[in-house]
């Protein structure tokens, strides 16, 4: 199979979210398989919760089902109580009009929910969702059991060690996020791979936020490579990567899909040289947010209840530069941090704590602005 995956995430619309352009979207499904590509990405709340419905009528009512693989995604953050779960699930496999799902994921596997749908506690009330996950793979209605994550990779070590049933692991992964210290993108993959279990890269662009860049760094890759998109650097970068089932992309247009299916089917990876202006473009990229990371740097040794300062500052100043900021999922990992230091869910607020520098400059209220930022765009 192939490694490129269709994220239908960002669909092609009329007007709203659900107003989805049809004949658009059925020329995309139909030039994605028409370049050799099978992976297609949904879940329970994309789009408004009517991405799994457009899924079955622009695919799976058009296409043999031999010919493509659905992921789609049970929703852990809403909290289902148990008695719903099963009809839940069921609701899935009618939405998309299918009997089995070939790849299933248990949505956005964190600090703050792990061990209370894991049974076991903890902040929320307990369900036993991998219970349920492992009776229906048994059953025949999935095919591969995964989980999407959005967590450390101390906390993924032992998931990991917990669930010997999970198959793979889906994991936002990019150039920006792979030494991003909330993201934790190569560390999160370099788990997934000691524990031999496969990989589905999310964010390949980060939402976009790759596809265009300052006009230096668009200058040195195009100095590079002349003829790639911007987007394309970043989608190379995953797609060289072991051990990886899909490099999922949020595709809007036809015009997306033929240059990411263009670029993985002529994608030899990225050699030693691209790899180093990829990196200098990434460097370019984070001095110009509003933080810069050379200043952020001096901030390493403080903590903020239990977080580094410095991680905080750094999420929050890349999600300033994304065309949607709201959408970054780094926001998240401030929670899941937070939470994996201190067990718990800041959505109630933290208690205000001072952040002082060794040669006594004050930076509270700075590193307050970015946690208020980061609380108020989490889910």
């Amino acid at each position: 199979m192939k490694n490129l995956g269709f994220g239908l995430m960002r669909l092609p619309v009329i007007s709203g979210p659900t107003d989805f352009d049809y004949a658009q979207l059925n020329e995309m499904v139909d030039a994605f398989l028409k370049a050799g590509y099978t992976y297609f990405d949904t879940s329970f709340v994309y789009h408004e919760g009517k991405s799994e419905e457009a899924t079955r009528k622009a695919l799976v009512e058009r296409h043999p089902r031999e010919s493509y693989t659905i992921a789609t995604k049970f929703p852990t953050f809403m909290l289902i109580p148990e008695e719903k779960i099963e009809e839940t699930f069921q609701s899935q496999l009618d939405h998309l009009g299918v009997d089995t799902i070939d790849y299933y994921l248990l949505h956005n596997v964190q600090n703050v929910y792990y061990d209370g749908y894991d049974g076991k506690g903890g902040i929320i009330k307990t369900t036993h969702l991998f219970d349920h996950a492992k009776k229906w793979k048994a059953d025949g209605k999935i095919r591969h059991l995964g989980i999407s994550f959005h967590s450390s990779a101390k906390l993924l070590d032992r998931v990991l060690e917990e669930h010997p049933e999970i198959e793979f692991v889906q994991i936002a992964l990019n150039p920006i996020d792979w030494d991003s210290e909330l993201v934790q993108a190569r560390l999160c993959y370099d788990v997934i791979r000691r524990h031999g279990r496969k990989v589905v890269i999310m964010e390949a662009v980060k939402g976009g936020g790759l596809a265009k860049l300052p006009e230096e760094a668009e200058n040195l890759l195009k100095a590079a490579h002349p003829d790639w998109s911007i987007a394309s650097w970043s989608v190379r970068f995953c797609l060289s990567l072991d051990d990886v089932i899909a490099v999922l992309s949020g595709m809007s247009t036809l015009e997306q899909v033929k240059d990411n299916t263009a670029t993985a089917s002529a994608s030899q990876g990225l050699t030693e040289d691209d790899q180093k202006v990829l990196a200098e473009a990434m460097r370019i990229y984070r001095e110009s947010a509003p933080i810069k990371q050379s200043e952020i740097e001096q901030y390493k040794n403080l903590m903020y209840h239990g977080v580094p300062v410095s991680a905080i500052l750094q999420a929050y100043s890349i999600c300033q530069i994304q065309p949607d900021p709201g959408f970054s999922d780094d926001n998240n990992y401030l929670k899941n941090a937070i939470a994996e230091a201190e067990h718990i869910d800041f959505k109630d607020g933290l208690t205000k704590q001072k952040v002082v520098t060794e040669d006594g400059k004050d930076i509270t209220e700075l590193v307050e602005k970015a946690v208020t930022w980061l609380t108020a765009h989490s889910f």
